[in-house]
């Protein structure tokens, strides 16, 4: 699948590729379609168990495609609001799949570019990476999900300085604080992001997705019905095939070894 997002997939391993190296990956209406229809392959293809969103060329995403916004003029508003919400169609997509996300932060992540660092499941960055926000110098304010998923990633006292300062948040700094889970070197960017693919596609898919859905619907939830979505959870999995090969192994290994 070429175009502004290209898709491959490698033993079960799904790779997003933002393409527009020339403008910077930045997101245009063409390249969030490919990325919602992209993401919808990968939601519903059963045999991608894992997936990773990266970029190509120097930058992983800009945010949006400033030249397009000016190119609107007095129609910006409702361009603004067909390509965020495609935009967010995809993202919902990505994070509420039943399989794990990894995004590889290959160089800076502006705007939404941020957002879409942030929404992966394991987050690494090139130590090249550096990441704003970038909203509020334009006269916006923020899209993608940033307002949601920054002040959980970081705090919100954090996130409301990295909003509205604009200012640059460097890879290192990003690791600290926990904007992304951690940096590699740019070189082995690549290679760090599919061993942890490697190993997450031999885990039970299903009990992957249901964790990563637990994990989202907690921010909004009470504790006892988060506690009644784990007791519904927990035994649907247990009953399930895997499930009870992999608990007959390990009590079987115990037994041996006990």
């Amino acid at each position: 699948m070429s175009g502004p997002v290209e898709l491959s997939c490698v033993d079960r391993i799904a790779t997003l590729t933002l393409s527009r190296p020339n403008h910077g990956n930045t997101i245009d209406p063409a390249m969030a379609l490919a990325l919602l229809k992209a993401a919808e392959r990968c939601d519903e293809d059963g045999d991608i168990r894992c997936v990773i969103l990266t970029g190509r060329g120097k930058l992983f995403c800009g945010g949006g495609d400033v030249g397009a916004f000016a190119a609107a003029g007095a129609d910006v508003s409702a361009f603004l609001e067909d390509l965020a919400g495609t935009l967010h169609a995809a993202i919902v997509r990505l994070m509420r799949m039943r399989k794990p996300l990894i995004t590889l932060v290959n160089g800076p992540a502006a705007g939404a570019g941020m957002s879409l660092a942030m929404i992966g499941d394991f987050a690494l960055a090139a130590r090249s990476a550096h990441f704003s926000a970038a909203y509020t110098a334009l006269g916006l304010s923020p899209d993608g999900g940033m307002s949601w998923l920054l002040p959980r990633v970081v705090g919100l006292r954090r996130a409301q300085e990295i909003i509205l300062s604009n200012r640059r948040v460097s890879s290192d700094e990003a690791e600290q604080i926990g904007l992304v889970t951690r940096i590699v070197e740019d070189e082995q960017l690549v290679a760090a992001g599919a061993e942890i693919a490697a190993k997450l596609v031999t885990e039970p898919v299903a009990a992957l997705g249901a964790a990563r859905g637990l994990l989202l619907e907690s921010y909004g939830s009470t504790l006892e019905a988060q506690l009644e979505r784990e007791t519904r959870s927990i035994a649907e999995l247990g009953s399930s095939d895997e499930s009870r090969r992999r608990v007959a192994g390990f009590a079987a290994r115990r037994s041996s070894n006990g």
